[in-house]
């Protein structure tokens, strides 16, 4: 991490919600080796991918509250006095909110308000940073894909990201809530759960590899996707929380390239050595809210912060393998 952004991080009291997740277990992590005073809030529900172990080797270091987002009275105390709130919590599956729509909304928007409102409350003058999803875009209409792209959601779940990402703008505008907003690629890297493929699909074919089975690829696996290390987007949103010229922006977060679906599934069983692919035809009944080629255009990010990804897939894959071939017990 840069000098300046270490410098910027001492001292500092963070909040961090889905704190024991990939994200926001990383972000800890970072925070730590900073100096930061770090509080993860975590309401450790499945399917979600709350992990103790993802916080084992800092758990002196820091404070877990187990609560909801939701929970309105439990969140005006963890926000009181923070000087930057990183809201990760989140539902995370686009197909989950198909099936349940009312719960997408109360956690992704809800949930999202909640915390906005007891941030104006009790720390106006907190940073906050937000996570969103690359499918706010729906519909690919060119590449790569800039912020400008027009935002047609397809499922509940891309809806209230949109949703959710304007009332940030309005908190900003209104309230003058420092907010960074970023639009999420295809996120993969350690720390991740491994049971479901309801969020990081790389890291679902990883745990399939390593037990020897068969990727499954619906369809010919010709669309393109952007896929964005952990550690290069955690790196990201520290440095745009520190970078005062990145408030109240909206960002594309991923690598810049994109690579073929079926070849980051080679790649998988490649590198772990076990494992086989196998394309099927879409299942029938299955509700296909396929977006099309998708590559982010990360000139802006790039441009207003000392920040690039820095892993290829190739080497990010590999990374991610090797820390669950170490830690396998606590994933599987």
């Amino acid at each position: 991490m840069l000098d300046n952004v270490e410098h910027f991080y001492k001292g500092k009291k963070i909040l961090i919600t889905g704190g024991l997740g990939m994200i926001g277990s990383s972000v800890a992590h970072k925070a730590v080796a900073m100096g930061a005073e770090v509080t993860i809030v975590d309401a450790v529900k499945e399917p979600y991918g709350a992990n103790y172990f993802n916080v084992d080797s800092i758990k002196e270091q820091i404070a877990i509250v187990i609560a909801d987002i939701r929970d309105k009275q439990a969140m005006k105390e963890a926000v009181k006095k923070k000087d930057i709130v990183f809201n990760f919590a989140a539902q995370v599956s686009h197909n989950d909110s198909i099936a349940d729509p009312f719960l997408d909304a109360d956690i992704n928007y809800i949930g999202h308000l909640n915390v906005l409102e007891c941030i104006r409350l009790e720390s106006p003058n907190a940073i906050v940073v937000n996570s969103g999803s690359r499918l706010q875009y729906g519909p690919i209409l060119y590449n790569p894909v800039d912020e400008s792209h027009p935002l047609d959601p397809k499922t509940p779940y891309a809806f209230n990201k949109v949703v959710a990402e304007n009332m940030y703008k309005y908190y900003h505008n209104i309230h003058n809530i420092q907010c960074v907003l970023f639009r999420i690629a295809n996120p993969y890297g350690l720390r991740c759960q491994m049971k479901h493929a309801k969020y990081s699909i790389i890291n679902f074919f990883i745990g399939q590899a390593m037990k020897g089975n068969t990727i499954t690829i619906f369809g010919d696996g010709e669309q393109k996707r952007d896929y964005i290390f952990n550690e290069d987007m955690t790196d990201a949103f520290l440095i745009a929380a520190a970078t005062p010229s990145s408030y109240g922006q909206v960002f594309n977060l991923g690598s810049g390239i994109g690579t073929k679906f079926s070849e980051m599934a080679k790649t998988i069983v490649e590198i772990v050595g076990k494992g086989s692919v196998e394309f099927v035809e879409w299942p029938e009944n299955y509700l296909n809210v396929e977006t099309g080629d998708y590559i982010s255009n990360i000139s802006k990010i790039t441009s207003t912060i000392p920040w690039a990804p820095k892993t290829d897939l190739h080497d990010g894959i590999k990374q991610t393998i090797e820390y669950y071939q170490q830690y396998y017990q606590y994933y599987f």
